[in-house]
């Protein structure tokens, strides 16, 4: 019993810590987090949810992009197209 209150105390720290991450490049990238997406961040129980959000959060052109893909299916997988390229809203300035 020992060994499973273990695991899953080293889980949660492991959840704390991914969401600690997501939100922490949400910040650097676009300044302020809404409250509301810090809530769902805060909110999620999966590992391998919370670590595609990092990717996500990593490369979103902007933070409608990250939204949209905190609110889709904990299926979702992959990370294609312009949305997710992390340099897309500076490009469109060039001349």
């Amino acid at each position: 019993m020992e060994a499973f209150q273990e695991t899953s105390s080293f889980e949660e720290e492991m959840l704390a810590q991914d969401r600690e991450e997501v939100l922490a490049v949400l910040q650097i990238r676009f300044d302020n987090v809404p409250e509301h997406v810090e809530r769902l961040i805060r909110g999620i129980r999966e590992l391998d949810r919370l670590q595609r959000l990092i990717l996500v959060a990593a490369n979103a052109a902007d933070l409608t992009v990250f939204i949209e893909e905190l609110q889709e299916s904990e299926d979702s997988f992959r990370l294609l197209g312009d949305r997710f390229n992390p340099l897309g809203m500076a490009g469109s300035n060039d001349q």
